[in-house]
């Protein structure tokens, strides 16, 4: 008999804020758990602070456990690509530097595999007037980021970053993604 947790999948995100990212996965049907990190650096647990700096190699991250049976690995991907820019090298919008890069870190061949499916399509069918520049690596390791960087949109929806930031985004995919919706 195949336990619960052998029936879950992990996907690992990094779309600039890990704030931004977190908030939005976590509104998808299927999605059990969103957490913010870090990865695809070199120094081990690295803190926010060592992150920001550029110096780490890291970018800011989510980790979504979900359930494939409810959403696919390329639902994921659909929403990842729509709600931040892929088209702009380590930036998004004031956030600059490489640890706010758009990447996707695969954990297997086949989760690169699609990713590599969902990116052709998007260049072969004109999503974005620019090239996509989403980086695709390996994970080798993924850091959870400090507790406070938890939840952080629904602990602090009404500040001002919050508001100007994140709000659009989510309501871009409240509009865009209806049927995914939780």
């Amino acid at each position: 008999m195949e336990t619960e947790t052998n029936a879950r999948e992990v996907a690992t995100f990094g779309g600039g804020c890990f704030w931004c990212t977190e908030a939005v996965f976590k509104e998808l049907r299927g999605v059990e758990k969103v957490e913010s990190g870090y990865a695809g650096g070199t120094v081990p647990d690295p803190s926010y602070e060592a992150v920001c700096s550029g110096r780490t190699g890291h970018a800011e991250v989510v980790q979504v456990t979900y359930d494939p049976s409810v959403v696919s690995y390329r639902d994921l991907l659909e929403v990842f690509f729509a709600t931040h820019d892929p088209t702009t090298l380590n930036r998004q919008g004031a956030d600059v530097g490489t640890q706010y890069r758009s990447t996707v870190l695969y954990r297997d061949e086949a989760q690169r595999r699609v990713a590599e499916e969902v990116i052709a399509e998007l260049q072969r069918d004109g999503a974005f007037r620019d090239p996509v520049v989403t980086t695709l690596e390996p994970l080798d390791r993924f850091y959870a980021a400090e507790r406070y960087h938890q939840d952080y949109y629904a602990r602090n929806g009404r500040q001002p970053y919050c508001q100007v930031v994140i709000a659009p985004k989510l309501a871009k995919f409240r509009q865009k993604f209806a049927t995914l919706r939780a």
